[in-house]
């Protein structure tokens, strides 16, 4: 049977959808190469003092949170398609303002803006990529989301080498333009058209999606028998459902630990880990984390589907609780060296390099892309929208609060607390990973339900 299925469409079609996660890099890492300037630019009316610079980095995070609970709406009332292709709307009127930007607030609306845009996008696409991908080939298409960003990130690093700021919004807004273009020719989400009665449409999208002769009439009939056990749309009296409930908390709490890893409070530190280890090009070193970055995200797209949600996750989280362990321990023997010269620093050098290459690596390979896979994977249909939306929403508050307290967490806990504080964080995550979550590479959607419902799916 499976033999029959032809994945060129899908690939296709996961290649449009994806660049909704590639503009949400770009407007993560944004901040790294703008900064710098617009702290230093001539004109007052723009120019940016550490708070407000702090503000220019981390407001977006707002933005993206209450863009996840605008996405959670939009998915169930207009549908996958249409609200990435509105999504992209948002991401190019903020640079847009940034670009035209004559003081600071504007600069604050246009990343409030793109910050929007960004967390309608981190819950659309891996949605609308599991809701359209085999069980076979899930696992490595929805991870590309995570992929894309990180490859967005590195690009506008790159980017950020050769041109100012202003010129950076224009690259910037590029991939979301292209993007509207590009969704008009993809299909809506098959499970979509179901949950909404339209048969025949949704057979036709499956049939441009798996090939003419896939046997989807029996994936429609598969389909739409999971959705006769449901009824129709989320009350909260669902939350008692084990099958709602279960997921919903697993959902949330890998949004927790992925943020708790500490990840964004490295990267907003890596220009400091790499001038205190003397290197000079500090945002050319940037751009080397991102390749690292995109390379073992790429690795594990490609081994997903074979190695399992669950195995690189445990992998993952050991990785980075051994290099958070080895960043604080980088720390305390720094502080302890009397400030005399500052030889000591360039010997330890080497550990704080070393800590952060094994912690990205390690958060690329697993934390990175999972929890955001996971989160397509897990929910009924019926829930899909609203528990989405509450995973995005714990992520990119939790992403928020780390960001704005690190500076204090540092000064109450020493760098070298914080660091073992991540470092118990993904202790925790490993013991989490183990007990709670469950493997889904290989089953359909329907199946994982059956999973959490305690029945067998069809």
């Amino acid at each position: 049977m499976v033999s029959k299925v032809r994945n060129r469409n899908l690939y296709l079609a996961t290649l449009a959808t994806v660049l909704g996660p590639m503009s949400f890099g770009f407007v993560l890492g944004y901040s790294s190469p703008a900064i710098p300037e617009l702290t230093r630019i001539s004109d007052p009316r723009l120019r940016l003092d550490a708070d407000q610079a702090s503000w220019f980095g981390s407001i977006v995070t707002v933005g993206a949170a209450a863009g996840g609970l605008l996405g959670g709406w939009m998915v169930e009332k207009i549908g996958r398609k249409l609200s990435l292709m509105l999504c992209s709307l948002p991401f190019v009127f903020g640079f847009t303002i940034i670009i035209a930007a004559q003081n600071v607030w504007m600069l604050y609306a246009g990343r409030l803006l793109t910050g929007l845009a960004s967390g309608v996008t981190s819950l659309v696409v891996p949605l609308y990529i599991s809701e359209m991908a085999h069980e076979r080939v899930r696992g490595m298409l929805g991870s590309c989301v995570q992929l894309m960003v990180v490859f967005g990130i590195m690009g506008v690093y790159l980017a950020g080498l050769y041109l100012d700021w202003r010129w950076l919004a224009v690259c910037s807004a590029v991939p979301p333009t292209l993007l509207m273009v590009v969704m008009c020719f993809v299909p809506e989400s098959p499970r979509f058209l179901l949950s909404k009665g339209k048969r025949r449409e949704a057979e036709e999208a499956l049939r441009l999606l798996r090939g003419p002769d896939a046997p989807v009439e029996r994936e429609c009939a598969r389909i739409e028998s999971a959705f006769h056990q449901q009824d129709s749309g989320f009350q909260l009296s669902d939350l008692k459902d084990p099958g709602v409930y279960k997921p919903l908390l697993i959902g949330v709490m890998l949004m927790v630990f992925q943020q708790m890893t500490g990840i964004n409070a490295i990267m907003f530190y890596a220009e400091d880990i790499f001038r205190q280890a003397h290197i000079k090009e500090s945002n050319l070193a940037s751009v080397i984390v991102g390749l690292i970055q995109v390379f073992f995200t790429g690795v594990a797209a490609l081994i997903m589907d074979r190695a399992g949600r669950k195995i690189l996750l445990i992998i993952s989280g050991v990785a980075m609780a051994i290099s958070t362990t080895s960043f604080g321990v980088y720390f305390y023997l720094v502080s302890r060296v009397p400030s005399v010269g500052e030889e000591p620093h360039a010997d330890l050098s080497w550990l704080a390099l070393a800590s952060m290459a094994v912690f990205i690596t390690g958060f690329a390979l697993g934390w990175g892309p999972i929890p955001w896979l996971v989160m397509s994977e897990i929910f009924p249909s019926k829930v899909r929208g609203v528990a989405s939306a509450a995973c995005v929403l714990t992520n990119w508050s939790m992403a928020f609060l780390v960001t704005k307290t690190f500076q204090d967490m540092m000064g109450l806990l020493t760098s070298a607390g914080t660091f073992w504080l991540f470092a118990s964080m993904c202790v925790l995550n490993v013991l989490f990973t183990i007990v709670f979550v469950p493997e889904t590479k290989g089953k359909t959607l329907e199946q994982i339900e059956a999973t959490f419902r305690g029945t067998s799916g069809p």
